[in-house]
Parts: structure tokens; sequence; C-alpha cells
């Protein structure tokens, strides 16, 4: 990674986009990377990745006598579990909570469930999960996965980008806690049955 942010600053950028952030959807992968190379010199950018490979703090975490929660995705790309793990455990009485994802950034992927899992730390009051946990969009495509089709094929009939209804099809699956695509079409025929019979 060093080598290619060094050398290929433009790839590097699109790179560490999808490592951090491979949840978001298309227009703000595209906009992160824009932001990385204008707010960076590639020289810059590859001094501060390697800073972050070499950063160590775990000397310091038994002195943290603040109340403390570790979130962590379990397939974020940029940081192992076992990081989350570490972190957790050095820190007296800290708490680790991981939630499905693969994405590094707190504001990529579900982040409706880490609001609810920070502000339940908190003590501040959770707000209720919309009629079946998703979004009217989302609710659209799982429609069309109940169909059969592709995420090429929803993204010809919503009009959007295939990697956006990709992008969908994959919240979906997190936040319905399903495996696969077949899952999501059961439950949604199952709520479809349910609401006309």
């Amino acid at each position: 990674m060093l080598g290619l942010v060094g050398s290929h600053w433009g790839l590097g950028s699109d790179v560490l986009t999808d490592i951090f952030a491979p949840d978001a959807d298309r227009a703000t992968r595209a906009e992160l990377a824009r932001y990385q190379r204008a707010c960076s010199s590639a020289e810059t950018a590859r001094a501060l990745l390697a800073l972050s490979y070499e950063l160590d703090v775990s000397g310091c975490l038994g002195r943290v006598r603040a109340p403390t929660l570790v979130v962590h995705r379990t397939g974020d790309r940029a940081a192992p579990v076992a990081q989350a793990e570490a972190l957790a455990s050095g820190i007296p009485g800290a708490g680790l909570t991981l939630l499905p994802g693969r994405s590094h950034l707190p504001y990529a992927g579900d982040r409706d469930e880490l609001v609810r899992v920070v502000r339940r730390f908190l003590g501040l009051p959770v707000a209720r999960r919309r009629a079946g946990g998703l979004t009217p969009r989302q609710r659209e495509v799982a429609e069309l996965v109940s169909q059969g089709c592709t995420n090429r094929e929803i993204a010809a009939r919503l009009g959007i980008d295939e990697r956006s209804a990709e992008g969908h099809v994959e919240r979906i699956r997190l936040r319905l806690g399903f495996r696969s695509r077949a899952q999501i079409a059961a439950w949604y025929s199952e709520r479809r049955d349910s609401t006309v019979g």
C-alpha cells in the first residue's frame, strides 16, 4: 500500500477508499477519493499511512480511566477485529461491540445501528427502527430481489448505477442479519404475504 500511495496517488486514493469505506455508495466513494487527493500530496499521504502502521498505543491503554466502548465492524477491511479486541482488553472496564459490515469509517455502512449502540452506551434514548428495519428505498430493492432481479436489473429499474444497487442489497443483508439474497427474498415474500393475508 505504501508503494502504491507513494507512486500512484490517484489509484492509491481509490484503493484506500475501497478499503476504508467499501459499504459507501459509488458517489460517496468517488468524493472521498477526490477529497484525499485535494487534501494531501502523495508524499504526505504515504507518510501518514506509514505512521498509522507504526503507531502503537498499547502501553498507554491501562491509564485510560473514562468509561470506554470500542465499536468495530466484523469485516472491517482497514483493521482486523483482533485490534479492536486488543484495544478493549487493554482498557480497564472497556466494552466491545462488534457490528456487521466492512467499512472502517463510521458513516459508511449501517450507521443507524452504530448510532443506536453509542446512544445506548451513553444512556441516551435509542430511536426505534422503522417498520421492518428498512428505508423505503431498501424495501423497494428487497422487493426487486424477491422477484429474482440481479443488481444490474435493480439498477436499471430504479435508475441508479449497479454499484449503488449492490450497496443497497448489502446494507439490507447486514441490517436484517442475513447471509444471502435468497434470505432477503424469502423475508420480503413472507412480509408481503402476511400483509395481504
